[in-house]
């Protein structure tokens, strides 16, 4: 469990469109080539250690007539980003995918220092 003094709480939020594959016919759309596509997330301001990342779809626009395989998750969580994963598999047709994702974690505060 992550406890975190109320005074250093950080929250950062985001949404990210990761492809349209629809428009130029790539690979989660036709099926062929790499069915994983990875984004590097930089937040604004750092944390004071890797925070919490939850991910979540905030847009699916998937071909109805195969079945709907899809996973989202955070990798490689650092005080400054992460990257958002995103992978489909067998016969899955995904035209565009957008993500939404939101990082709790312990910041600075102006209170805060440190003795050299």
């Amino acid at each position: 469990m992550l406890r975190i003094d109320s005074h250093q709480l950080g929250i950062a939020q985001g949404s990210l469109l990761l492809f349209s594959d629809f428009q130029d016919g790539g690979a989660m759309w036709t099926g062929k080539g790499p069915r994983e596509l990875r984004r590097i997330v930089e937040f604004d301001e750092h944390f004071t250690c890797p925070p919490v990342v939850q991910t979540s779809l905030s847009m699916l626009d998937i071909d109805q007539s195969t079945n709907h395989r899809v996973d989202i998750s955070a990798e490689m969580v650092t005080e400054d980003g992460f990257v958002i994963v995103f992978r489909t598999w067998g016969d899955t047709k995904i035209a565009r995918v957008r993500a939404d994702w939101t990082a709790f974690g312990p910041v600075r505060h102006e209170d805060d220092w440190e003795l050299y």
